[in-house]
């Protein structure tokens, strides 16, 4: 998969993990990219790492797609909770 076919990967992603979760994550399209593109990157790793899952089926294979939701859900519960305390000014 190339390098804009991961963005846009991540992308979606990060939109459908947000559509997912409960509640209000902080952050718009930017945020929502770079936390997709960081879920991908673990669910892709995590997948490897426990499943054995090979993702060289490229940008339409249905597993690449599950396991970037499932990294995504991962990485934005975590940002959830690293700026559920901060206050807006």
């Amino acid at each position: 998969m190339g390098f804009f076919g991961f963005l846009l990967l991540g992308l979606i992603a990060g939109a459908i993990a947000k559509l997912i979760l409960p509640g209000r994550q902080g952050g718009g399209w930017f945020m929502t990219l770079l936390l997709g593109v960081i879920g991908a990157l673990l669910g892709g790793w995590l997948g490897g790492l426990i499943f054995g899952v090979d993702l060289s089926g490229g940008f339409f294979d249905l597993t690449s797609w599950l396991l970037a939701i499932a990294g995504a859900i991962i990485v934005l519960l975590i940002w959830g909770l690293i700026t559920r305390n901060r206050k807006t000014a």
